[in-house]
């Protein structure tokens, strides 16, 4: 299912990923976070939410600092070779540290799981770090508050670190993109081992874009390198019916302020062989758009198939 070893692109996602064996976070103490990459589970492309500091918080260091500049963090651990850090500076209180130690700005998104001190999932709690220039290292402090009766600290759990270069980076709000193609995954929906995430795209340019036929994907694994042996299907009508990627494909024009959608479909079962976890994908919308690269998890299974649906013209919104 994979492809042979290549050179590594100049950067690639081991330079911020973490163990999430490793990292649980607990109310005193350091932990150290390896460089090793997770999983999520399908449509993990999470919207960014804003950090909370709590009253036993003391104010961040700030954030895009050069990696190799000292910063005063108590009982720090120092850097890990992944560029991830997690220290404990109080009660219900986390430091975190993302450095980028790759050659070309980049995107990180690290998905949290607030946990009791049982250990049950109270909240999934994701931070991204936009635009994290080569050799810097954005800090920050989380407030984890407590969990149950008799203040018990609240533990945290790293479901999984994903990172993307800025330039291709997907910007589903602000600024339109300088392509005047606005692309971006949604969050997906699984059900009884079938899963489908939407990939959605807006022209929020000034000029009409045609249309005529299937987004192009590249899978891509952990390191940002090509994943082979995947058959990448026109239609989604193999894996399953009414999914919405079982439409006939149509030329049209999108106009400025209208928008499209593609569905991705699959099945993560297994059967004999090892199952084949996808993180990333390269999407253009057209031969000749510039590329967007989407966190979709496709979780495969033993499948070796992935449906594609063709563009499909989408409602207005106000």
């Amino acid at each position: 299912m994979r492809r042979p070893s290549r050179p590594r692109s100049p950067f690639t996602a081991a330079t911020v990923a973490v163990s999430a064996a490793a990292a649980l976070l607990t109310s005193c103490g350091t932990v150290q976070v390896g460089s090793t990459g997770s999983t999520g589970s399908a449509g993990s492309n999470a919207e960014p939410t804003s950090t909370t500091t709590g009253p036993s918080c003391t104010p961040s260091t700030g954030a895009n600092t050069p990696a190799n500049t000292s910063a005063s963090t108590p009982t720090s651990t120092g850097a890990s070779p992944g560029g991830i850090r997690f220290t404990l500076s109080g009660p219900g209180c986390t430091e975190y540290e993302v450095t980028n130690q790759g050659t070309a700005p980049a995107d990180v998104t690290v998905l949290l799981n607030r946990l009791t001190a049982n250990g049950e999932a109270l909240e999934n709690l994701p931070h991204t770090v936009t635009a994290l220039a080569p050799g810097a290292t954005d800090r920050g402090r989380l407030s984890l508050g407590t969990a149950g009766t008799g203040g018990t600290p609240a533990r945290l759990k790293v479901l999984s670190v994903r990172s993307v270069p800025s330039a291709e980076a997907p910007k589903p709000t602000g600024d339109c993109p300088a392509s005047g193609l606005r692309l971006y995954a949604d969050q997906g929906d699984a059900a009884m081992g079938l899963r489908a995430v939407g990939l959605l795209l807006q022209n929020c340019g000034t000029t009409p874009v045609t249309l005529d036929g299937y987004p192009q994907l590249q899978l891509l694994d952990l390191e940002h390198q090509p994943v082979d042996g995947i058959h990448l299907l026109s239609g989604g009508t193999e894996i399953a019916t009414g999914t919405g990627a079982d439409a006939p494909p149509k030329r049209f024009t999108l106009r400025p302020g209208e928008r499209a959608r593609s569905t991705l479909v699959w099945r993560n079962t297994t059967q004999d062989g090892a199952p084949v976890n996808v993180p990333y994908a390269r999407v253009r919308a057209t031969p000749t758009a510039a590329p967007v690269m989407v966190t979709p998890e496709f979780d495969l299974g033993t499948t070796g198939r992935l449906g594609i649906g063709a563009w499909q013209r989408q409602a207005s919104t106000p």
